[in-house]
């Protein structure tokens, strides 16, 4: 039996009758504070983002409340608190008599979107409860107040069960994925632990071939492209760490050898990973290519994850090609190349292991969680899927 055909039987050819949020609900805006009024306490201060702003001493509601944000960047961003808080740049709904809270919770869920449409302002977006009072909110069996919050109750029992489940998958994964990476590390720092006759600590200007930062951006290029094409097949990469610095693609390379790139500027200073051959680095993002003969790329990135690559202190954090150069690195056997190369072969063979291992889970992970969610606002949309016969 589908979910639709579920909610019909739940109805029971019962009437629907549609009412506008502001005459079922008191919507209440908070009340304003900064951070120089807040008096230290546990109770969370939620104004407009997504999450609680401060710790306060005191709250101005009650648990079980429905909060829409009333400014920025997250305005009309719905949210739901069991605990008592202080609401700030943002405004409350509670639901009369006639329909229960998780309800009302739910379906202004399924309104996500055009709840975020409602922002209006030329400077910092807001959402007013004038904004949401117009609403109109399905009443199952009006004329019955008893039947109609059992209805709505079991179609929160229903949504609260896909809820609990996703946040049950999420916290699963989660643990999994910090279990893989302790593991991970602690492999890590074993393999490369060597005693101190079996490694010599070399500066990576001593075992690399080249060091560069990147330069402009090419004139033949494509901001935002995400994969090669035919005219443009070779990334370019700047200091990011979204889709791992992907800037876009151009029609030639800078670099024609695998390389480890560092971003050299801004929050994310330090951030390094491996690069396929035929790449071009842009706005400063440092380039290491490794000697060959002494040192293999794959090794040269993990000894890097556990090296402190600090920037310049004050104002935006920086590195520079000079800083780089003078890193030390601890290479294993480096009096005999050969066994030193087979040594970091061996220690790379085992390492990307793990990171496969740590890698599929980090990458399920969001994939999973958005499954459940789909799902989730799947049934939720069946389920509130009231005929409108008389609105």
């Amino acid at each position: 039996m589908s979910e639709l055909s579920y909610l019909e039987k739940l109805l029971d050819g019962a009437e629907v009758e549609w009412k506008t949020l502001g005459s079922i609900a008191e919507l209440k805006r908070g009340t304003s504070i900064t951070k120089k009024d807040v008096i230290d306490g546990t109770i969370p201060v939620v104004a407009g983002g997504r999450t609680p702003a401060y710790y306060h001493n005191t709250s101005n509601r009650d648990g079980q409340t429905i909060v829409i944000a009333g400014s920025g960047a997250y305005a009309g961003f719905v949210s739901w608190w069991e605990e008592p808080i202080f609401v700030s740049d943002a405004f409350t709904v509670k639901p009369h008599n006639i329909l229960l809270p998780r309800y009302c919770y739910h379906f202004l869920m399924n309104m996500q979107q055009q709840l975020h449409d409602f922002k209006s302002g030329g400077g910092v977006p807001h959402v007013y409860p004038r904004d949401v009072s117009p609403i109109l909110i399905p009443i199952p069996c009006p004329d019955n107040p008893e039947r109609s919050l059992a209805i709505q109750s079991e179609i929160v029992r229903i949504l609260d069960k896909f809820t609990a489940l996703t946040a049950e998958l999420t916290a699963e994964l989660t643990a999994e994925l910090t279990m893989r990476k302790k593991q991970y590390n602690y492999y890590r720092d074993q393999l490369l632990s060597l005693e101190e006759d079996e490694i010599e600590w070399k500066a990576l200007d001593d075992v690399c071939a080249f060091i560069s930062a990147g330069g402009d951006v090419p004139e033949n290029s494509v901001k935002g492209q995400v994969k090669p094409t035919n005219e443009y097949p070779y990334p370019i990469y700047a200091n990011a760490t979204d889709e791992k610095g992907l800037y876009g693609y151009t029609d030639s390379y800078k670099i024609d050898s695998d390389a480890v790139t560092i971003s050299a500027r801004g929050a994310k200073v330090g951030y390094h990973t491996v690069r396929d051959a035929k790449f071009t680095p842009i706005i400063r993002l440092i380039v290491l290519v490794a000697n060959k003969n002494l040192v293999r790329t794959r090794y040269l990135n993990y000894v890097l994850d556990m090296t402190a690559i600090g920037g310049t202190d004050g104002g935006i954090p920086q590195l520079t090609v000079p800083m780089v150069k003078k890193i030390t690195v601890p290479i294993p056997f480096a009096s005999n190349p050969n066994r030193s190369l087979a040594e970091q072969d061996r220690i790379i063979a085992i390492l990307d292991k793990f990171e496969i291992l740590t890698n599929s889970i980090s990458e399920g992970l969001p994939r999973e969680i958005n499954l459940r969610q789909k799902q989730y606002e799947y049934y939720r949309d069946l389920l509130l899927s009231f005929p409108k016969s008389n609105v």
